[in-house]
């Protein structure tokens, strides 16, 4: 059976950051078309990001487990985002400050078990607030972890 979005709104609620009919959505500020549990234009939502967007769970080959639903393992997991020395690579993005533990560890366990190297975001603690910044740890081989934080110190995209 097919994994379906709803009620799930973690990627419109603010934690990926995107533009919606040209409306900037980041962490503490939602899309003007959610309502935190259902998107109120969700027939009718846009192309691009909307339609278009499809997280790991939701991805008819997804590896994650049915509890992996992002608003319940409080993450947005992107699978196979880019490559590195023919591995596929995974970006874990909060739903919240940062993943939960449990999450954190399984995500951290798959990756070492399929040899899938894992980028995970958290938020950046600017007076409790949420922000645009975000603070990124590479998990993998200590080569894919350096090069990983070569990138970012060069302000080269890691995805």
């Amino acid at each position: 059976m097919p994994r379906l979005c709803q009620p799930c709104t973690a990627c419109c609620d603010g934690w990926l950051q995107i533009t919606v009919d040209d409306q900037p959505v980041y962490p503490g500020r939602p899309c003007p078309h959610s309502t935190g549990h259902s998107c109120r234009i969700f027939e009718r939502r846009p192309e691009d990001p909307c339609r278009q967007f499809v997280c790991a769970w939701l991805s008819p080959h997804s590896h994650l487990p049915e509890d992996f639903r992002p608003d319940l393992a409080r993450a947005i997991v992107l699978a196979d985002v880019r490559r590195w020395q023919g591995q596929a690579v995974d970006v874990a993005v909060p739903v919240g400050r940062r993943i939960p533990g449990k999450t954190l560890a399984w995500l951290k366990d798959y990756s070492r078990l399929h040899g899938r190297p894992l980028i995970y975001l958290e938020q950046a603690d600017k007076q409790m607030k949420y922000s645009r910044e975000q603070g990124v740890q590479a998990f993998g081989p200590p080569a894919f972890q350096a090069e990983m934080l070569a990138r970012l110190k060069s302000g080269t995209k890691l995805w």
